[in-house]
């Protein structure tokens, strides 16, 4: 039942009501209830039980650590909560990737496509988004930053809370965990912002997203057939495609959340406008890349091998070469770890890893000589023409890491390079060939005017809230602008009863 279907908005006008009516200290378990009931509903329900579990070996982990004050059987529960949640990811998203790394026999190929296919069948739904979740939280509970929670129902309520097991975001406790258990009182303002986020979502998702997946599908389905600028065209509409599906579901999600009271972290924040790939992941995604830090890169810069190799490197390189270059192998192995956590191939541990650790470290290698010489040809570093070159830098950046990201194979995704930059067709613009990809004239339109009410958005955002800017409007100003992107969405979204929306792409990570 996806978020965007109209059984599920029944399901959640449904809760909605219910929760609004019934004693505050009922809605904690209402809510779990939900969560039990949706994921009942999914196409195999009774996967239910990989978030139950992980949530009861974080429960008991906890009660262990704060049953003692031994250091040592501290350690021992918190070794043992990590290993068997990361073993149990490990097995059921990355064992194809080990099996496909070190197994190249290809009298084999068939049995293990036909191995693998049944092996994904086996795969919960949100199960990187539970596990980081509830492991963030159990660390946190051991180094004394989040109160332990002594309940197992609500454990179980933060880990599985519906919404969030779709495409995220990922919870850290001490931010928002408090809020799912607390009492939440019918309030119209929360209620209708959280429907005007939703609307908003449904239109990106909807409106833009499923609009551009038909041409990015038509041209990377075939890329042999669309070579040069059709490649161009179609990896810039799948930056767009990814982003809108993304955040759409992120304002779903967290539209769905605010209507209950509960808000949640934010996810996106206009990525576009980003002027290096650094400040990039800085607003996308950006609790994957808190928890990654707080997690795996701190972790990883304190251990005693990175701390030795810091003081060898150090002696070495130069006081600050040294410690530049250690920090430059700590991040490889944290962009690898990003690039594994999209998925078990090597088209994302180098389109979502790798290539944005070697963007970062290039960046800062060069920043030093590139602010000198724009300093000895008198150029205005902070200047809005720079700016804007440095953001379309950084998106034809952050483009190529989506064509690995979409190929359907590292081999594909260099070929795909190979047929942009090597076959010259500008004529595709003006002869009408890109209304030959799955949209007509008036569907690019349609796109095109979508993407473009997208962008005025997104430059208002960042100057504050454009919801707010709304609620500041007389009343039939504010019903006229969200009546007329209800509208919008009813008119031009891809849905109706035969249609189903596609997955949201995160949903299976």
């Amino acid at each position: 039942m996806g978020i965007t279907s109209f059984y599920f908005l029944c399901f959640f006008a449904c809760i909605l009501a219910v929760y609004y009516m019934i004693p505050g200290k009922c809605q904690w378990p209402f809510l779990l209830l939900c969560s039990a009931v949706y994921y009942l509903l999914t196409d195999n329900g009774l996967l239910i039980l990989y978030p139950l579990a992980s949530a009861a070996v974080c429960y008991g982990g906890i009660r262990v650590m704060t049953g003692t004050e031994d250091a040592v059987k501290r350690k021992l529960a918190l070794a043992a909560v990590v290993a068997a949640n990361i073993g149990v990811l490990f097995v059921l998203k990355y064992v194809n990737f080990v099996i496909n790394t070190v197994n190249g026999i290809a009298g084999l190929a068939g049995r293990q496509e036909a191995l693998l296919h049944g092996w994904s069948l086996l795969v919960p739904l949100g199960v990187s988004f539970y596990t980081f979740t509830l492991l963030g939280y159990v660390i946190d509970v051991y180094y004394g930053i989040a109160a332990p929670q002594k309940n197992f129902g609500k454990l179980a309520l933060y880990g599985m809370y519906f919404p969030v097991m779709i495409s995220g975001p990922i919870l850290q406790y001490r931010e928002c965990g408090e809020q799912f258990f607390e009492r939440h009182v019918f309030d119209y303002g929360k209620v209708t912002r959280g429907m005007q986020r939703m609307l908003w979502g449904l239109f990106k998702k909807l409106v833009i997203a499923e609009r551009l997946r038909t041409l990015v599908d038509t041209v990377y389905g075939g890329y042999e057939a669309y070579p040069g600028a059709y490649i161009w065209v179609a990896t810039v509409c799948y930056a767009f495609q990814l982003y809108t599906d993304f955040s759409g579901c992120m304002d779903i999600v967290l539209g769905m959340s605010e209507s209950l009271g509960i808000v949640l972290p934010e996810n996106f924040r206009t990525p576009f406008f980003a002027k290096s790939v650094a400040e990039y992941w800085r607003r996308w995604h950006i609790t994957l890349g808190v928890w990654m830090k707080d997690y795996v890169f701190y972790p990883l810069l304190r251990s005693r091998f990175f701390t030795n190799l810091n003081q060898s490197w150090k002696k070495k390189f130069g006081k600050k070469k040294g410690k530049r270059y250690a920090t430059f192998a700590a991040m490889f192995l944290l962009w690898f770890t990003v690039g594994v956590w999209h998925g078990g191939d090597w088209k994302y541990v180098i389109g979502s890893g790798l290539l944005h650790w070697f963007y970062i470290m290039m960046e800062e290698l060069l920043e030093e000589p590139c602010a000198r010489a724009m300093g000895r040809l008198h150029i205005n570093a902070g200047g809005k023409m720079i700016s804007a070159v440095r953001m379309l830098r950084t998106f034809f950046l952050v483009c190529i890491g989506d064509l690995f990201f979409r190929a359907e194979s590292v081999s594909a995704a260099f070929a795909m390079l190979r047929g942009a930059v090597t076959t010259w067709n500008p004529g595709i613009f003006w002869n009408g060939s890109l209304f030959t990809l799955g949209l007509d004239a008036v569907e690019c339109g349609i796109a095109a005017a979508s993407l473009l009410l997208l962008l005025v958005v997104s430059i208002l955002q960042q100057k504050g809230s454009v919801r707010d800017r709304i609620a500041g409007r007389k009343l039939p100003v504010r019903w006229l602008i969200w009546y007329a992107l209800l509208f919008y969405v009813i008119l031009f979204g891809c849905y109706g009863p035969e249609y189903s929306a596609a997955e949201f792409i995160y949903q299976g990570f």
